[in-house]
């Protein structure tokens, strides 16, 4: 799926996504949250912030950057923050062409989005790029289990889950981060090995 084909997707998936996610939220994915990102710190850069569900696992004082390419996103995005009083920065921005220069921002924030990015390889190199060489990259991703059994299940019904949601669900986000040359400095498995949660430094 490319691009367009993926705002266009989000442009009616938007708001319907929290009541998506509602389910695995519950079971466990706020908590992973909470945990990945106890430690932003500086200036943060949220890549494809979505509904902006990350926001409150963010200390206020802190000055956060939130892109994503979907306007729709954006805007429930923008009003989230105002419901937390935080006073973020919001740009419609491709996660492949990050307009920011080089090594500018203290930690690089991304959760469940690798799965659709049309080149996740790429988008990773670009939050490498404008993240400081002391920075931290933090992920929290769902992808393919590392129990075989649901693995075969994921790759069965990956087409259609790519057409109906433009999330391919089978990707493996260890091997992405690995691809994109990042430095990998902690990385669990939680969830019959489905969610993913990872800390990296650029290169």
């Amino acid at each position: 799926m490319d691009t367009r084909e993926l705002r266009e997707k989000y442009r009616h998936f938007a708001r319907w996504y929290d009541l998506a996610e509602a389910l695995p939220e519950a079971l466990g994915l706020r908590r992973l949250r909470r945990q990945a990102l106890a430690q932003v710190r500086g200036n943060i850069l949220e890549v494809a912030a979505g509904t902006g569900k990350n926001f409150r696992n963010y200390p206020p004082n802190l000055a956060v950057i939130a892109v994503d390419l979907s306007a729709d996103m954006l805007h429930l995005a923008r009003r989230r923050a105002a419901q937390l009083h935080r006073n973020y920065h919001f740009v419609l921005m491709d996660a492949a062409e990050l307009a920011f220069p080089d090594r500018v921002f203290d930690t690089v924030v991304s959760t469940l989005s690798t799965c659709t990015f049309p080149d996740p390889v790429h988008a990773l190199r670009e939050m490498s790029r404008v993240c400081r060489q002391d920075g931290r990259i933090l992920l929290v991703e769902h992808g393919r289990s590392n129990r075989e059994w649901l693995a075969r299940r994921q790759d069965r019904g990956a087409e259609a889950h790519v057409r109906r949601f433009g999330c391919q669900w089978n990707r493996e986000p260890l091997g992405l981060v690995h691809q994109a040359g990042l430095v990998i400095i902690r990385a669990e498995h939680r969830f019959a090995g489905i969610f993913h949660t990872i800390e990296a430094c650029p290169a």
